[in-house]
């Protein structure tokens, strides 16, 4: 498993930042926006810097920038089940959370609390919870419902073939065989033509059309295996009960 802080296409520039007290200045918050874009443009995720940068606007909250936050958790949605989506969200400005205030007596709502941005946020945090609920039908439903989510991710290239794939993981890990039916409308392909080839080309997975069925290969998270457990244990081990069972009474 790769180390949390670490990110195999990581800048060597972004990485001696990260490594150095410059994490916290201010004026790096230019280099880290940078370094968000080009993540969406090249398919990419480093969830360490991405925390840092959500870090520096706590501390710098002139300095936010509502764009590339939202960018940064429609990234955090193409690598669900990991919870990088729940660490940025954390980092955000209490007033964006979608969870009720759980303050005896929650302030009034100000005009931020209605904001495009946290209208965002919410929209996004709805939709990482219907990927971690394994709802994926209703995902993709509430992702097709308002063209507000198709404007949130445009800046993340291959945004929905990430998420196909994602899907398709978690598909692989639970099940050996999938009703072709189903696993369309999990993965929002709208043509069985559309299904066979993702399944066959990007998975690597087998359609059998007569039973309309999709067979997954077997692998360490599918497989059944029985398992036997057994323990050896010494007699010495129980030396002192046999003996006090040969004890006479007082």
């Amino acid at each position: 498993m790769v180390a949390f802080d670490k990110c195999e296409t990581r800048p060597g520039h972004i990485d001696a930042i990260l490594n150095g007290l410059d994490r916290y200045n201010p004026e790096t918050t230019t280099v880290f926006q940078d370094y968000v874009a080009q993540q969406c443009e090249d398919r990419t995720f480093d969830c360490y810097a991405n925390l840092a940068l959500l870090k520096l606007y706590q501390f710098n909250p002139h300095l936010l920038q509502q764009e590339t936050v939202t960018n940064i958790l429609a990234k955090a949605l193409t690598v669900f089940p990991s919870p990088a989506f729940s660490l940025c969200l954390a980092l955000l400005p209490a007033y964006t959370q979608p969870f009720p205030s759980t303050s005896s007596t929650p302030a009034a709502p100000t005009e931020s609390q209605h904001s495009d941005f946290v209208e965002s946020v919410q929209k996004l945090a709805q939709l990482s919870t219907l990927l971690e609920s394994a709802q994926y039908t209703q995902f993709w439903s509430t992702f097709n419902s308002d063209d507000l989510y198709a404007d949130l991710v445009a800046d993340v290239a291959g945004f929905e073939e990430l998420v196909r794939i994602r899907i398709a993981v978690e598909v692989g890990k639970a099940f050996r065989e999938i009703s072709a039916e189903v696993l369309e409308q999990w993965l929002d392909l709208r043509s069985r033509e559309a299904l066979e080839k993702f399944v066959t080309d990007v998975c690597g997975w087998v359609v059998e059309k007569e039973k309309a069925v999709v067979r997954v290969p077997a692998n360490k998270e599918n497989e059944t295996r029985s398992e036997v457990k057994s323990e050896h244990v010494g007699i010495e081990q129980f030396g002192r009960v046999i003996r006090r069972g040969f004890e006479q009474a007082a």
